[in-house]
């Protein structure tokens, strides 16, 4: 008998650290050096409008040759965003992910951002898995 799917809880940042979309470029770069991570889910009060990661600001700045102290994040950020329940089975998050490239997915329970699930998320689930698999 195999064992069953783990669910995307199991393996999701908890309480993920969001930015309001109105904030600017600079505010959210400084946030992500802060908490050393990558993306960020962009927030409208309690609502998910999308999510910008460090290329998205990356890119705005240099491409665009945008003022990060003036260009807001809900200006720059991804508006298509992967979202997930706590209860999805985990490869089908990852199935998702790898077939559309999301470097991310948020993760929502009853319209509120529960968590995210990165590709570093990702790695780590898979380094378990396989460690748990050779015991």
């Amino acid at each position: 008998m195999s064992k069953s799917v783990p669910t995307i809880q199991k393996y999701m940042t908890y309480e993920p650290v969001s930015i309001d979309g109105a904030a600017c470029m600079a505010e959210a770069q400084s946030l992500m050096k802060e908490k050393k991570i990558r993306h960020l889910p962009v927030m409208d009060g309690k609502k998910v409008i999308g999510i910008v990661s460090d290329r998205d600001i990356l890119q705005a700045t240099s491409l665009l040759d945008a003022d990060p102290n003036k260009v807001a994040v809900e200006d720059i950020c991804q508006t298509h965003v992967y979202s997930t329940t706590p209860e999805t089975p985990l490869d089908h998050v990852a199935d998702e992910m790898a077939q559309h490239h999301y470097g991310s997915a948020v993760v929502v329970q009853n319209g509120k951002l529960v968590g995210i699930f990165t590709t570093v998320d990702a790695c780590l689930a898979l380094a378990q898995v396989l460690r748990q698999r050779s015991h």
